[in-house]
């Protein structure tokens, strides 16, 4: 009897060593190098939830990527919502500071980006909440890039970075 409870204490003693190393681990992993997150709404299709509402794309959201806030213009992006902290949002990058882009319902027709911001839209123009509604992003906005489509399934590929071909600059700061 004494002797099936040592062998209960050391596989207890054992599973939290591994319990208090094993979270630690993964917090800093899902934090600081990747995650899943599910994509909601109609912004960014037909890229994103080409479906409708009728399905949900899951994304791999890679943070090391963004660490540097070394982004290219047609990354989908997630980042923190300037209106709603709370939230965030997933955008594909249409300019970078320095760029002059020309707006689509903007106040501005025309915005020079500014230093440490950059320009994000929805790909579904008409029902996106973006930067036509807020302005430019803050890069410490920025939370992470999204890489690939994990779910469902039958839409596993990598996200490419594209501008639309509407989406051409006026003026890009490299110019």
């Amino acid at each position: 009897m004494a002797q099936s409870k040592g062998w209960v204490r050391r596989y207890f003693k054992a599973f939290c060593k591994g319990f208090f190393v094993a979270v630690p681990v993964a917090v800093t992993f899902l934090d600081r190098v990747a995650c899943v997150a599910r994509v909601e709404g109609a912004s960014m299709q037909p890229s994103l939830n080409p479906g409708g509402s009728q399905s949900s794309d899951v994304v791999l959201l890679n943070h090391w990527k963004v660490r540097n806030f070394e982004v290219q213009r047609g990354d989908i992006v997630s980042l923190v919502s300037p209106k709603n902290p709370e939230q965030k949002i997933i955008k594909r990058v249409i300019a970078l500071e320095g760029d002059i882009v020309k707006t689509m319902g903007h106040k501005n027709r025309y915005v020079k980006v500014p230093r440490g911001h950059i320009w994000v839209e929805g790909d579904h123009h008409g029902h996106s909440f973006d930067s036509n509604s807020f302005g430019p992003v803050s890069l410490g906005l920025l939370h992470a890039h999204a890489t690939h489509i994990l779910w469902p399934p039958e839409r596993w590929q990598k996200l490419e970075s594209v501008l639309p071909p509407e989406r051409l600059l006026v003026q890009s700061e490299a110019e």
